[in-house]
């Protein structure tokens, strides 16, 4: 790539095979991984056409990536997630439950009441078990189920 007598491919080819790259990799993985870098190599592959030195060029892909991360990463995180839709059962994360059930696991049993409603339950980590009557709390929702631990 490199000759005895200096760079034998231009830099502004080389930003512009890296662009191509990082599209590429952008269109292949689902969510937003490489448009970023994207458009820094465009920013030097800009600066490299107006006759940049090399260490210039670098800086400009490593600053304009960054600012393009920067702005546009909430903004994809709001639009990009914006498929969740939150239900009113998340509102019982966090709550305490009571067991009306014993909670095993192994056994596939459990079932707790929460906000005057009852679930089917499992505890959070394998080999605890809850009895009647005791209280947990309500850690997140897999499916239909409840997924509990202890106080």
């Amino acid at each position: 790539m490199f000759g005895l007598n200096g760079p034998t491919v231009s830099m502004a080819v080389l930003w512009l095979i890296a662009m191509v790259v990082f599209l590429i990799v952008e269109g292949i993985v689902p969510g937003l991984v490489s448009i970023w870098f994207a458009i820094g190599s465009l920013a030097a592959l800009l600066s490299a056409a107006l006759h940049a030195p090399v260490w210039l060029q670098v800086v400009w892909f490593l600053l304009v990536s960054v600012a393009a991360l920067a702005v546009t990463r909430p903004l994809a995180k709001k639009y990009v997630n914006a498929r969740t839709q939150p239900t009113n059962a998340d509102r019982i994360i966090g709550k305490e439950c009571v067991v009306r059930e014993p909670i095993d696991n192994l056994q596939g049993t459990g079932a707790v009441a929460v906000d005057g409603k009852v679930w089917t339950a499992r505890m959070e980590e394998d080999g605890l078990t809850a009895r009647e009557g005791e209280v947990v709390v309500a850690r997140r929702i897999e499916g239909v189920k409840l997924i509990v631990g202890k106080l």
